[in-house]
């Protein structure tokens, strides 16, 4: 694993309210980022289709060409901001307008405001819970169908959007590349959010001994469900470092990456792994 410049920093996480008003969606945004940087956060993370409602009937609508400036402000924003203060930030996801196609996308933009990486959404959350949910993101969204990396000043980081975090075999390839950390912006529903975002998110971490962090609009945003909230920061031996509750609000924590080290020296996974006979599990699979 390779040594960043910087192995000691804050991160930010955004857990901003999703109104249907565009405009000042983008304003919250710009605002949260601006309390997280002038809090020291050198890495800030914004949450899952942060600038529309969580809603089939929103996302075209809202969605943007990032290859037009005029029509992305969203994207304009991010990389304004990240310029601004100087840091790197993991854009949450927004509808992306591509070749006719919608995708669920991540930007990164680095301390220069110019755009590091895209992200987009590989596991289209699709769920039908009798009596409580039923939800199809494949009918409004096509599927990326890339693993996304993106070195930076602060560590190698690896991204995936919500239901990316439910598939340990993503963390894995991450976790195999390099990264240090893998931000999972997201908007687990009431359901899966008491059952699984907690229990996942350290399980990832845990997993591949690397830190993890994710970030929620807050429950009171717009959108066809209530969001769990609860961004998390967690560590590489799967505890948390931050949390916080379902409200409007920025989490800053410190991030040490001689955590990393520390962790696969006490517990060597990585040399007890038997590919040998996982090989055949997948095989027979």
């Amino acid at each position: 694993m390779e040594v960043p410049t910087i192995s000691k920093f804050k991160v930010g996480l955004c857990q901003l309210t999703v109104s249907s008003d565009k405009n000042q969606n983008l304003i919250r945004a710009h605002n949260l980022i601006k309390v997280a940087a002038q809090q020291g956060a050198r890495l800030v993370v914004l949450p899952e289709m942060w600038n529309c409602p969580y809603s089939a009937d929103d996302f075209a609508k809202y969605a943007e060409d990032f290859e037009n400036g005029d029509s992305s402000p969203s994207f304009s924003v991010l990389s304004e901001v990240a310029s601004c203060y100087g840091i790197t930030i993991v854009g949450g996801s927004i509808p992306e307008w591509c070749n006719g196609r919608l995708y669920n996308t991540c930007c990164v933009f680095g301390p220069d405001g110019k755009l590091k990486a895209k992200h987009r959404k590989i596991h289209l959350f699709d769920i039908d819970v009798p009596g409580d949910i039923s939800f199809k993101e494949s009918d409004s969204f096509a599927a990326g169908d890339e693993p996304t990396i993106v070195d930076t000043d602060i560590g190698r980081i690896g991204i995936g959007i919500c239901h990316d975090m439910r598939f340990p075999e993503l963390a894995m390839l991450y976790r195999a590349k390099g990264a240090h950390i893998i931000c999972y912006p997201g908007a687990f529903n009431m359901s899966t959010g008491d059952l699984l975002w907690e229990l996942v998110q350290r399980a990832r971490a845990a997993d591949n001994q690397l830190f993890v962090a994710t970030c929620s609009p807050s429950r009171d945003s717009a959108g066809c469900y209530a969001i769990w909230g609860h961004s998390t920061l967690v560590s590489p031996f799967g505890e948390i470092i931050a949390t916080s509750e379902h409200e409007e609000t920025v989490v800053v924590a410190e991030i040490d990456y001689s955590e990393i080290q520390r962790t696969r020296e006490s517990l060597p996974l990585e040399k007890q792994r038997r590919a040998d006979i996982y090989r055949f599990i997948e095989m027979d699979h």
